[in-house]
């Protein structure tokens, strides 16, 4: 299986989608232990740890300069990309910083590229093909990646060369070439146990066990290069902050991307994971949301919809 897809259904997660909002509960009980005295909600952003309702403003006010907001999504769904743009003119609002984007499909060596387009010194056509855009449609994040022209800020790749990942993939960390391992964050580490356990249970089946190790330590080479990249950005633009957008499970419950940008000093990182709950049995949304015995809280806001009519199964075979 190609590496792009299963980091695709890495990064799609297992989230499944939602209904109407007001419905009132069935008492279900949670992992974490937490009884519900009413069904779940189904639509709109609530707190994490207490899944109370939350506003977006009230939310990215928690960002400080320096600091990081992670938007999550399930990548192809326009509600959440919808949201990412609220969730920008709302950072944006709060005047604490200047707001700066780093997209998770973007490599870092394919900076001058990127800040060739953002400057509109190449075509889109060309920025497309130089910094190796694949899969989702740029139309996608268009409006995402340029939003920075409206605050002073800055468009920025984050991740991995794609060859490098696709190396690691294939032959693991300790069979690196010495140029390729010029291009690994610096202390690099894999991502928790935990977050080993979460990618286990999504990468069943999708690829032999006797390849998980050299796929986890991929994954994991996509969140530390992503924070080692926005920690380089933010030391040299102290009064800006970034909002990186990336696939949720990178987000969600930890051990992941948040993780690795706290571990390198980030102080203020918050972040938002959204769920597609359409579908969901109590039960199953019950440990969908968290918060989880063992995980905690799946993100400081989760941000529910309900746009996609199948199982997370087939979410996650419609992108192969």
């Amino acid at each position: 299986m190609p590496l792009l897809f299963v980091l695709l259904l890495i990064s799609v997660g297992v989230s499944g989608c939602a209904q109407s909002s007001d419905q009132q509960s069935s008492g279900a009980k949670n992992e974490g232990g937490v009884v519900r005295t009413g069904l779940l909600p189904r639509t709109g952003l609530f707190s994490g740890d207490t899944l109370k309702s939350l506003s977006i403003d009230d939310l990215v006010s928690r960002v400080e300069a320096g600091g990081v907001l992670v938007l999550g999504e399930l990548h192809g769904q326009a509600t959440h990309y919808s949201r990412q743009k609220l969730a920008l003119e709302a950072l944006s609002k709060t005047s604490k910083c200047t707001v700066s984007v780093g997209l998770e499909f973007l490599s870092w060596k394919n900076q001058t590229v990127i800040d060739q387009y953002f400057n509109g010194t190449v075509s889109e056509s060309d920025f497309l093909r130089d910094a190796e855009w694949g899969g989702n449609p740029w139309d996608d994040y268009r409006d995402q990646a340029l939003f920075p022209k409206n605050t002073g800020g800055k468009l920025i790749g984050l991740n991995a060369p794609r060859a490098l990942t696709s190396a690691i993939s294939r032959r693991g960390v300790a069979a690196l070439t010495p140029e390729e391992l010029q291009q690994m964050p610096p202390g690099f580490t894999l991502g928790s146990s935990h977050y080993r356990e979460r990618f286990d249970v999504v990468m069943g089946g999708h690829v032999p066990a006797t390849a998980l190790d050299r796929y986890f330590a991929a994954q994991s080479t996509w969140d530390e290069t992503m924070a080692w990249q926005a920690v380089e950005f933010l030391a040299a633009n102290p009064g800006h902050c970034l909002a990186i957008i990336v696939g949720d499970f990178h987000v969600n419950f930890g051990g992941g991307l948040p993780d690795r940008l706290k571990a390198r000093g980030v102080a203020s990182v918050v972040t938002i994971s959204q769920v597609e709950t359409n579908g969901l049995s109590e039960e199953e949304l019950t440990l969908e949301l968290g918060p989880h015995a063992k995980y905690g809280s799946r993100a400081d806001g989760v941000w529910l919809s309900s746009t996609i009519p199948t199982s997370p199964l087939k979410a996650l075979q419609s992108i192969e």
